[in-house]
């Protein structure tokens, strides 16, 4: 079985450690883990200039790196996240934002709740959160930003993929 969760939440509330601490946590288990990550923005820098792969990517060409340890794939387009996926091979699939996927979603909440989340999110991963505003939250699963075996037993068990 392949499962596929979203994760959502403002900058800084701490998503791509919680991505980072379930994809080791499930490395560790043995468990095969893909990561994709939105950048709405356009901001992330892949390939230092001048270099063959920033070169070659720069004419036009979709280009991809091989060495040992791994494979670098720069599209100059961009491409169906439903193409993405069928591309990958894994048992657990963590995206970073996309909030259009419908796919099971944890939103991650720190220190605030941003009430325009709550109706794309199956549960929330919190932290320091005053127990009144949790209520904004009911009807949804409240999981502890810092338990990882909690979440991922989550997203074993709300799943559908």
């Amino acid at each position: 079985m392949s499962y596929i969760i979203c994760f959502s939440g403002v900058s800084g509330s701490g998503k791509t450690t919680l991505i980072e601490k379930i994809s080791k946590e499930l490395k560790e288990r043995g468990k095969k883990v893909s990561i994709i990550k939105n950048d709405p923005k356009n901001k992330a820098n892949f390939d230092i200039e001048g270099k063959d792969s920033d070169r070659f990517f720069k004419s036009g060409a979709d280009t991809i790196i091989t060495s040992p340890k791994k494979t670098t794939f720069f599209f100059n387009q961009e491409l169906e996240i439903e193409n993405i996926i069928k591309m990958l091979d894994f048992e657990y699939l963590l995206i970073e934002g996309h909030k259009e996927l419908d796919f099971p979603r944890i939103t991650v909440f720190r220190d605030s709740i941003y009430e325009d989340y709550i109706g794309i999110s199956s549960s929330f991963a919190c932290k320091n959160i005053q127990k009144d505003k949790l209520k904004l939250l009911e009807y949804k699963t409240i999981l502890d930003l810092d338990n990882c075996d909690s979440i991922i037993k989550w997203i074993e068990e709300n799943n559908y993929e």
